[in-house]
């Protein structure tokens, strides 16, 4: 960082009037749409359910930052764009910032986070991944009759020696390769993994305690079980059929697989070179590959255009017809995607910079609850807005990104937000929304 002395900086002039800057300002924050993170933090539970779920086994006659406290400013710092733990040496005085955590004075430091991230054990991350499917399961007023679970994997790149470090091919560097299930918007999982294995590990044992603590709640619920190709292994499939689970999964495509298509795809490259339009089909069949115990239903939707052929293959259980079953199911799980690229881009799920693992799948798990927190915002505080349908990044910049002048004394904290937001009255209906009874 430059070592500068001078303080005040000269903008020119505005006809006889010079235009001067320093850093004099006082109590100044520029995210007074923390307030809100605040509000609905307090309405969901959400980083108090985390503490609980972690446990904290620090000595209480030394401690000077409560848990909840910890991690409330770490997830709300990252919603309002602040990724590395550096950047709390600063904003560990932001007046604001405090008054959203609730403490009176100066919060925790970068080394007391980054101790928080590093003394995280495995069992802590499956605590607290109970605390995202927990919470799911919470934002619904009474059980659905039916949920999609989304199961995909992503990598994380590495640029250190962090520890179970490996090199994948296909991403063409170091990574991580995380394994995430999410239900609509709802992240559910993000279990951190090695990159050098096959990318359904662990899918089986996931989805299995997924669709054991959902039933608990909701006992009568359909749960179908959506992925791409890459997550149609025996194991998983015949798990689902045991216990009454759906799924619709993608099917690798093979030489016995085109085969049972050649014909349709010869007759539709025939209408294709006739008349120059695009051919599109969608019809299925019954198929079992020599590892299957049976046949099963698989559907297909067939293209020849002037790429040639592009034959798509799915396997499922489900019974809705063939085309609404690939078009509208199985083709909507594309929004998963979406979804992890916003929590990995927007709420910096890709900052694995920690030597160890643990440590790293700490920081997955609480870019996953800045990510829940974010969401749940969008869904109970904007809907209906213009930010109803925006990503994380774009409230951030739009309504969290607020000026505001802190005041504080012994009987108020005052905030006093710009006059001129042009979401003004956007931020308003969400503090009302918020404060209402859920």
């Amino acid at each position: 960082m430059p070592d500068c002395t001078e303080t005040k900086v000269e903008f020119g002039r505005i006809g006889r009037r010079v235009i001067e800057a320093d850093f004099d300002g006082g109590r100044l924050g520029s995210d007074g749409g923390v307030m809100l993170l605040r509000q609905l933090d307090e309405r969901l539970g959400l980083t108090r359910a985390a503490a609980a779920a972690i446990g904290d086994a620090r000595n209480p006659m030394l401690i000077a930052h409560d848990l909840r406290d910890l991690l409330a400013q770490r997830i709300y710092a990252m919603c309002c764009g602040y990724e590395d733990l550096n950047d709390h040496a600063v904003l560990r005085e932001d007046v604001l910032m405090q008054t959203a955590v609730g403490v009176k004075d100066t919060m925790a430091s970068s080394p007391t986070l980054c101790r928080l991230e590093n003394r995280t054990s495995r069992a802590q991350s499956v605590a607290l991944h109970g605390v995202l499917v927990d919470q799911f399961i919470a934002s619904h007023e009474s059980a659905p009759e039916r949920i999609v679970l989304d199961i995909d994997a992503s990598d994380v790149p590495l640029h250190g020696e962090q520890q179970r470090r490996e090199f994948h091919a296909y991403y063409d560097h170091h990574c991580y390769l995380p394994l995430y299930v999410f239900c609509g918007q709802a992240m559910l999982v993000c279990y951190l993994r090695n990159s050098k294995i096959d990318g359904a590990k662990h899918a089986g044992a996931v989805i299995r305690l997924l669709v054991n603590r959902i039933r608990r709640s909701w006992p009568e619920v359909q749960i179908v079980v959506r992925g791409d190709s890459g997550f149609c292994r025996q194991g998983l499939i015949r798990w689902c059929e045991r216990a009454g689970v759906s799924y619709v999964i993608g099917l690798a495509r093979n030489n016995r697989l085109e085969d049972r298509v050649a014909l349709v795809q010869m007759a539709m490259r025939e209408a294709y070179e006739r008349s120059g339009v695009k051919q599109r089909e969608i019809g299925e069949f019954t198929y079992a590959a020599d590892t299957w115990d049976r046949e099963r239903r698989v559907v297909t939707r067939l293209e020849y255009g002037e790429q040639g052929v592009n034959p798509r293959f799915v396997v499922t259980n489900l019974d809705e017809p063939a085309e609404e079953l690939y078009d509208e199911i199985y083709c909507a799980r594309g929004e998963a995607e979406n979804r992890i690229k916003e929590a990995q881009l927007d709420l910096f799920g890709t900052r694995a910079s920690c030597h160890r693992f643990n440590a790293n799948q700490m920081r997955l798990l609480l870019a996953g609850l800045a990510y829940t927190l974010m969401t749940r915002l969008r869904a109970i505080a904007l809907h209906g807005t213009e930010l109803a349908s925006c990503s994380a990044a774009t409230i951030r910049v739009r309504l969290l990104k607020i000026g505001a002048q802190v005041w504080r004394n012994t009987r108020r904290i005052r905030l006093a937000l710009a006059s001129h937001h042009p979401l003004r009255d956007v931020y308003l209906l969400a503090a009302h929304r918020l404060a209402a009874s859920p």
